[in-house]
């Protein structure tokens, strides 16, 4: 079992940049591959990004490609989304994953998920 909790999340104007970090619980945190996902109200969740176990490997969504980064610090059991030029249309609630195996774009491959936390990019 794997608890998640986000945080990092708040109001912040266009251009500007958010880190949201999710912390997990337990002792095999290597052992789990991380994704991001945002979802607004009526959407379904959309991936955003996704990194392996080790850290090696790494794959985003066409949207945020070049303004988000994905890293982890398995020391910390942390993972943590930097994101730059922050637009309107970024504003969501933004949830951590967790699953055993690959990391992989699709929220049904996620077993664990974190409660989310809100971000909102002002014009």
């Amino acid at each position: 079992q794997v608890q998640l909790v986000e945080s990092g999340g708040g109001l912040v104007q266009a251009g500007g940049s958010l880190r949201l970090s999710c912390a997990a619980s337990g002792r095999t945190f290597s052992s789990y591959a991380m994704g991001w996902f945002r979802q607004v109200p009526g959407k379904e969740r959309a991936f955003l990004a996704a990194i392996s176990g080790g850290g090696g490997f790494t794959n985003y969504a066409d949207s945020v490609k070049g303004r988000f980064l994905i890293s982890r610090d398995n020391a910390k059991n942390t993972v943590y989304l930097q994101m730059n030029s922050l637009k309107p249309e970024d504003t969501a609630v933004y949830y951590c994953a967790a699953r055993s195996g690959t990391a992989h774009a699709f929220a049904r491959a996620y077993d664990y998920w974190g409660q989310g936390t809100q971000v909102t990019v002002s014009s």
